[in-house]
């Protein structure tokens, strides 16, 4: 028998029976495309399995109530956990407290700070983000080169919240590429964070358009900020296609956008990937298998060129 139940509450949780093996799944938040693309992996891929039941919680961007969430699944008697990380630097706490209660926990996407001195029956499941904005960056450096702008151009930098990891990662690996000799003509003229989130990237982008900044691309740690970018570009009458826009997560409406001619370039997550390897380590240390501690799904550079191969990717 196979359940899948998607909760806001403890309440809904405790309410199903467990039938099999039962993962609990907190995830740092449900209003978020590309997370929703690997919550619904996760739960797609368990109805393929036989005896094994997935609860999932919303932790609502809140460390707090993730953390509650965890001792909450650890006392109603999971096999096992799966947490995708609110914050990245909090998640010792969490470790504790599933270590504590001898609970398997398996953390997804999102990179734990203390990922290195995790105990055995915990593991990381996820991307190598040392390639992701390494690929954006170096393709929009190959792209403004294409363009002849070797002799100066300016990028803004729209980074993802900064107490993620992959936000962390991602920035640092644009300046890394910025640094190369064939990239370094390359001039950061803003960097700030938009969260992740489209509607504060829009807004970003207004303020720098109405500053006055000037720039030759727009290199984003993620989609959904290229897309309010790209909105507020739009809206200021400005032609997108004249400034080269970079994001990571090839979720479907960044290859809409990329279709139309606004996006040039992203990298695609592999969210199924990601969640099903979450399942199958969770279920592995569940049973007292050995697993290794980081388990990478490789990132994939997405242009205009093959992005029809992912189209329904994510």
């Amino acid at each position: 028998m196979k359940k899948t139940l998607m909760a806001a509450g403890l309440t809904a949780m405790m309410s199903t029976a467990a039938a099999g093996e039962t993962i609990g799944v907190s995830m740092a938040l449900f209003d978020d495309n590309f997370l929703t693309v690997l919550r619904n992996g996760m739960s797609d891929y368990v109805d393929t399995l036989d005896d094994v039941d997935i609860q999932i919680l919303d932790a609502e961007n809140d460390v707090g109530e993730q953390l509650n969430q965890i001792e909450n699944f650890a006392a109603s008697g999971v096999d096992a956990m799966i947490v995708n990380p609110v914050d990245t630097s909090a998640t010792a706490a969490m470790t504790q407290a599933a270590a504590s209660a001898g609970v398997p926990l398996v953390y997804v996407n999102r990179q734990p700070v203390n990922l290195s001195a995790l105990p055995d029956n915990q593991a990381f499941v996820g991307s190598n983000e040392v390639e992701s904005g390494t690929l954006e960056t170096f393709e929009i450096c190959k792209l403004l080169r294409g363009q002849g702008l070797t002799d100066g151009a300016q990028a803004v930098v729209l980074m993802g919240e900064l107490s993620n990891q992959a936000a962390q990662q991602r920035t640092a690996d644009i300046h890394d590429v910025l640094e190369l000799e064939m990239c370094n003509f390359i001039e950061i003229v803003e960097e700030q964070t938009a969260n992740w989130r489209r509607t504060e990237a829009a807004d970003l982008m207004s303020n720098w358009l109405s500053a006055g900044t000037e720039f030759d691309a727009v290199i984003s740690n993620n989609d959904e900020m290229a897309i309010g970018a790209i909105q507020a570009m739009q809206n200021a009458g400005m032609d997108v296609e004249e400034i080269v826009v970079g994001g990571v997560d090839a979720t479907r409406d960044a290859l809409l956008q990329m279709q139309q001619g606004n996006l040039d370039v992203t990298v695609f997550q592999n969210s199924a990937g990601q969640g099903e390897g979450a399942v199958d380590t969770a279920l592995a240390l569940a049973r007292g298998e050995d697993v290794a501690r980081t388990i990478y799904v490789p990132f994939e550079l997405v242009t205009p060129e093959n992005m029809d191969d992912y189209m329904q990717a994510n």
